[in-house]
């Protein structure tokens, strides 16, 4: 087997991904060896060990009163990370008193939820000019699928040297994403510092969804096929995957089975009530009860979700 790339046959590593691909174009987040992982901490949580961490919360942190609650009652229930978006995407520019972001007050609000639970915070960041204020208020960076290829974006959450999330855009290739995370690991890389990027499968694009109101469909299949040529950790999000609430389960014990080293899903004290996304938001005793589930599932394939 030629070249120092891969544990896999470097003629095929991949469906678009060429051995020059590893070598030359994504060199920081090409896998060496078979056994080369990385692995490294955030708020006191370990991403690409044994333990699989999952991320909780509503979509848009709607107020201080809720994502309060929210924080305590997932933390009950053994979640690690408080998840909630103070700046939001919406497909249409139009805000509301339904469509709406509470920016620097959610902000503000995620930061008395940290203090009250001891959770860390991952939130996502939009736009260059509010990278700075965003950086100061979380644990982790997020990129939504919408700005994955914000290629200007990326360089600059790079710079700040935080662990970053990296959610796959609903259309993009294998390929495509591991090519915006060198865009990120270049700048942890000039910093002399490890790269700390969790790659997010959010779903993908698909012809037949089974369900009317569902857009995207989870790539199980990624999870292994990134492992295959990446050394950083891949994690799932079967809320925005599935957008239906009782898909979510099964698609999380789905995804800790095929190998996923983090997970995401939303959670709401209200869901029906939610401000977004009523339809893929768990109750907290929807959530505790998928939290015993992906114990024994992780137990089985000698894994944790219990820190």
């Amino acid at each position: 087997m030629s070249g120092t790339n891969m544990g896999v046959d470097n003629k095929f590593p991949g469906k678009d991904l060429t051995e020059d691909d590893l070598q030359n174009k994504i060199p920081l987040v090409a896998k060496k060896r078979p056994d080369h992982r990385t692995t490294f901490t955030c708020g006191g949580v370990e991403f690409g060990g044994k333990l699989v961490p999952v991320m909780a919360g509503p979509n848009t942190c709607e107020n201080e009163e809720m994502i309060v609650r929210t924080a305590l009652a997932i933390k009950k229930s053994g979640a690690h990370f408080l998840r909630a978006g103070a700046f939001k995407p919406l497909s249409f520019p139009y805000r509301s008193a339904k469509f709406f972001e509470t920016r620097e007050q959610g902000l503000a609000w995620l930061q008395v939820a940290k203090k009250e639970s001891g959770l860390p915070i991952v939130t996502e960041v939009m736009e260059i000019s509010k990278i700075d204020v965003v950086a100061q208020n979380c644990d982790m960076l997020q990129i939504g699928t919408r700005n994955m290829q914000n290629y200007p974006l990326l360089t600059e959450v790079g710079k700040t040297g935080m662990p970053v999330m990296l959610k796959r855009g609903y259309g993009a290739s294998l390929r495509d994403w591991l090519m915006a995370a060198e865009y990120i690991a270049l700048e942890h890389d000039r910093l002399n510092q490890p790269v700390q990027i969790v790659l997010c499968e959010r779903g993908v694009v698909a012809p037949h969804t089974h369900r009317a109101t569902s857009r995207f469909m989870l790539d199980l299949q990624v999870i292994p096929a990134a492992q295959e040529l990446t050394h950083l950790p891949i994690m799932s999000d079967p809320s925005h995957a599935t957008f239906w609430q009782p898909w979510v389960k099964s698609m999380m014990l789905a995804s800790i089975a095929a190998g996923a080293d983090a997970l995401m899903l939303e959670v709401h004290p209200d869901p029906v009530n939610a401000a977004v996304d009523p339809l893929q938001c768990s109750s907290f005793e929807q959530f505790d009860d998928i939290m015993k589930a992906c114990r024994k599932v992780a137990q089985a394939i000698d894994r944790t979700v219990d820190a």
